[in-house]
C-alpha cells in the first residue's frame, strides 16, 4: 500500500452528522486539513432535516454514504456483488457476523442485519478506494466495522468512548471487538483501563489514548457578557437518565429553598422528558426551568455566552465535550466525580465535583459558585487554561493524525 492510499480512510458512525456528536465532523474538519482523505458513512440518517442544519452540516450530511438510505435496492446488489465475486468470503462473513450477534432469534436477525450493511459499506469503500476504516464508538456500528474487516479484508480500527460500550460487554461483544480491530483509539485514560480489563494483555500493545478537543478560538469567553438580575444555570445533555436531570431539578428545589434568584436551561432531548417536566411541575419549578429541546452547535455557543455556570450531574460519561466546550467559554462547571471527568477537571481548580446522586451536594456547589463571584471567576480561567493545554482541539487532532499514520504504517 502506497503511503498516499494508507492516508485514505473511511468514517463510520451510526449517526453522522448528529446533533450530539458535532465533535466528530469537527474532528474530520481537523484530519483533512492535515491530508488525510477522510470518506464519511453512516448507518442511520442524520437526526435534523437538513433545513435545520448549519451550513457545515449540511454539507457534511449532503457528502456521506447513508446506508439506510440505499435501501432494498443497495442491500440486494451488495449481497449480489458479493456472492459473485467472493462467494467464500461472503459465507465466512456471514457465519462470523451470525456468531457474533448470538443465539437468540432477535440477535441472529441483527447479525444479518449487521452483515448486510457491512457488505454496503464494504462496496462502498472500493468505490471510493478506501483501505482502511475507523469506527467511532464500540457499538452497534463496530459491529458492522467487524464485519467489513471479515469480508473485505480491510484494516479496522475503533475509537472507544465509553461508557454505553462497557454497560453490557456481552451484549456489545466488545472483548470479540477488541481482539478484531487491528488497533484502538480510547478518549482518556479511564477508557483505555476498561478496554485492558476487558483484553487479554496481548491486545494492550494496541491501545492508544487519543483525547477529543474543541476549538478554543471558537469556543471562548463572551467579552459582552452582561450579569442579569437570575443567576443562569446551563445544562446540555441527552435527555436520559445516565445525564441525572433528576438530580438537577432536585438541586434546583434546594436553590429555590434557599431563596436564591436562578434560572436554569436544560438543552437536549431524549426519552426522560415527559418524566422530567412532571417532575418540574411537582416541584412547583415551571417558571425556574426551560427545556428549550434539541439545539444545534450555534444555538448552545450563544447560550455559553449568557451562562453564569455550566452543570452536567451525570451518573456515566466519557469525558464530556460540552464540558469542554463550557470550560473554553469561560463558564465554571459544576459536574460528578466520576469515569474520565476527573481527567479534565481538578476539583476546587477547573470546576467543582460532587458525588453523582448527590442533590445535595450538587446544590451546595451550585450556592459557591452563586455567592462567590472571585470563585467563578477564578474557576472560569483556570478551566479556559485546562482545555486549552490539553483538550485543544487541534493539537489532540494533530496527535491522532500521527497515530494513524504510524499505526496504518504497521498495517502495511
Amino acid at each position: 500500500m502506497s503511503e498516499a492510499r494508507a492516508r485514505r480512510i473511511g468514517y463510520l458512525v451510526s449517526r453522522y452528522p448528529a446533533v450530539s456528536h458535532t465533535f466528530i465532523l469537527r474532528e474530520v474538519e481537523a484530519l483533512r486539513r492535515q491530508g488525510f482523505v477522510i470518506e464519511t458513512a453512516s448507518i442511520n440518517a442524520p437526526d435534523q432535516a437538513p433545513a435545520g442544519m448549519p451550513e457545515r452540516e449540511r454539507a457534511a450530511a449532503a457528502s456521506t454514504y447513508c446506508v439506510k438510505r440505499h435501501g432494498l435496492f443497495g442491500a440486494l446488489a451488495a449481497h449480489a456483488v458479493a456472492l459473485c465475486r467472493h462467494p467464500r468470503a461472503w459465507a465466512a462473513g456471514l457465519v462470523y457476523a451470525l456468531a457474533l450477534g448470538g443465539t437468540d432469534v432477535r440477535r441472529i436477525a441483527l447479525g444479518f442485519a449487521y452483515f448486510t450493511e457491512a457488505l454496503m459499506v464494504g462496496r462502498w469503500m472500493r468505490a471510493h478506494d478506501l483501505p482502511h476504516l475507523h469506527v467511532h464508538f464500540a457499538t452497534a456500528a463496530a459491529n458492522v466495522g467487524l464485519c467489513v474487516k471479515k469480508v473485505f479484508g480491510t484494516s479496522l480500527s475503533l475509537m472507544v468512548h465509553g461508557p454505553d460500550e462497557f454497560d453490557d460487554v456481552g451484549a456489545q461483544a466488545l472483548r470479540q471487538k477488541i481482539a478484531g480491530a487491528d488497533f484502538l483509539f480510547c478518549i482518556g485514560s479511564y477508557a483505555k483501563s476498561q478496554v485492558m480489563r476487558l483484553s487479554d494483555p496481548a491486545q494492550w500493545a494496541k491501545i492508544d489514548v487519543a483525547r477529543l478537543g474543541v476549538d478554543t478560538e471558537r469556543y471562548a469567553p463572551c467579552a459582552a457578557r452582561q450579569p442579569g438580575s437570575a443567576f443562569h444555570i446551563l445544562c446540555v445533555g441527552r435527555l436520559v437518565a445516565a445525564k441525572g436531570p433528576h438530580v438537577l431539578v432536585a438541586a434546583a428545589r434546594k436553590l429555590a429553598a434557599a431563596e436564591r434568584d436562578f434560572r436554569i436551561t436544560i438543552v437536549g432531548a431524549g426519552p426522560e422528558e415527559p418524566r422530567l417536566r412532571a417532575a418540574i411541575r411537582e416541584a412547583g419549578l415551571p417558571s425556574r426551568i426551560h427545556l428549550s429541546g434539541a439545539l444545534d452547535q450555534d444555538a448552545v455557543r450563544a447560550l455559553y455566552g449568557e451562562a453564569d455556570a455550566f452543570v452536567l450531574p451525570s451518573f456515566a460519561e466519557g469525558i464530556p465535550v460540552v464540558l469542554m466546550e463550557a470550560m473554553a467559554s469561560g463558564v465554571p462547571c459544576v459536574t460528578t466525580r466520576i469515569t474520565g471527568i476527573p481527567e479534565l477537571i481538578q476539583s476546587d481548580d477547573e470546576g467543582l465535583l460532587v458525588a453523582p446522586s448527590d442533590a445535595d451536594a450538587l446544590a451546595a456547589a451550585i450556592l459557591r459558585l452563586i455567592d462567590d463571584p472571585a470563585l467563578r471567576a477564578r474557576i472560569a480561567a483556570a478551566g479556559r487554561r485546562r482545555v486549552a493545554t490539553d483538550f485543544h482541539l487541534e493539537r489532540n487532532a494533530a496527535r491522532l493524525g500521527r497515530l494513524f499514520t504510524l499505526r496504518l504504517e504497521a498495517t502495511r
